[in-house]
């Protein structure tokens, strides 16, 4: 699905003389895990409550399902699950009066509506439970629970994977990806660099808030035309690729050569150094982290002038 679900179009915002949020322009495709990412102070929570209505932008607006936020959010929202910051979960209920109170404010679900969101997140055994008494990644599952009530097209996650451990990560990203393959559109801002990599489709990075750059995630991370080789002696490897203009690039980093190919197909790296009596033990194309690009890409809180 390439319907847009979620669009910006040059949304700007301004505290005072500080500008949080700068002509911003993304789109959000039907069906996809999105991720939204920056520095602590990019601008990604304003953005956020911007799309769901919470604040007003300076300039600019926001649709959703087609539908402008500020001036038909009535009708359009409920449409739209949301965990933004910490959720307000009660710890003196349990799970599912949670979940019945949440109900309560959308006007009433029925009860089969409640089993199924406490089974989808996993909670149906732990239920009656006082939420004081679950674990932090049980009350990241029953916020989510809480988003998914009114069975919304579109789940906004500010931070989904906060506070969890590594199962509850693994678990949240399972969940998440069931949710995108069921049809929902997942947008998800988080810190969680790696497993941003393993479960969105494509990512935005904004830095000091302004959008740098939009792109699928596997295009990202590939290398740009690199290949990493294994050898017994990866200084004459590197002595040998670099007397050509396609090897000029060639580096040894952790005892293994990073080079470019002479055809830009790996087999053909290793059928140069072979004629030359060396011979490459493994070789597999280059892949850069989303981590390092991150890094790349952004300005930490506190550098920028």
């Amino acid at each position: 699905m390439n319907t847009a679900v979620l669009t910006t179009h040059a949304l700007s915002k301004m505290y005072g003389s500080r500008q949080a949020v700068k002509d911003l322009n993304l789109e959000v495709r039907g069906g996809e895990v999105f991720g939204f990412l920056g520095p602590n102070g990019a601008g990604k929570t304003t953005t956020i409550r911007m799309a769901l209505g919470l604040i007003r932008p300076t300039e600019g607006r926001v649709e959703i399902l087609g539908s402008d936020v500020l001036t038909d959010g009535a009708r359009v929202l409920p449409r739209v699950g949301a965990i933004v910051e910490t959720p307000a979960l009660y710890g003196y209920l349990s799970g599912r009066n949670n979940l019945k109170a949440f109900a309560h404010m959308l006007g009433g679900l029925p009860d089969s509506r409640l089993d199924e969101v406490l089974d989808l997140v996993g909670l149906a055994a732990r239920q009656k439970d006082k939420v004081r008494s679950y674990s932090t990644g049980m009350k990241g599952r029953l916020a989510l629970a809480v988003a998914l009530l009114n069975d919304p097209e579109l789940l906004i996650l500010d931070e989904p994977a906060n506070g969890l451990d590594p199962a509850g990560i693994v678990e949240m990203r399972d969940l998440l990806r069931g949710l995108a393959a069921s049809g929902k559109t997942v947008f998800i801002s988080s810190h969680v660099l790696a497993e941003v990599q393993q479960i969105c489709d494509r990512v935005a990075i904004i830095n000091l808030g302004e959008l740098v750059r939009v792109a699928p995630v596997a295009e990202l991370v590939a290398g740009e035309g690199e290949f990493v080789l294994t050898l017994d002696d990866p200084a004459l490897a590197l002595e040998l690729v670099r007397r050509h203009g396609w090897g000029r690039t060639a580096r040894i980093e952790d005892g293994a050569l990073v080079a470019r190919s002479p055809s830009g197909r790996g087999r053909d790296l290793v059928h140069f150094l072979a004629q030359a009596g060396v011979w490459a033990d493994s070789v597999e194309g280059r892949q850069h982290s989303l981590e390092e690009i991150f890094l790349s890409l952004t300005t930490p809180i506190g550098t920028a002038s």
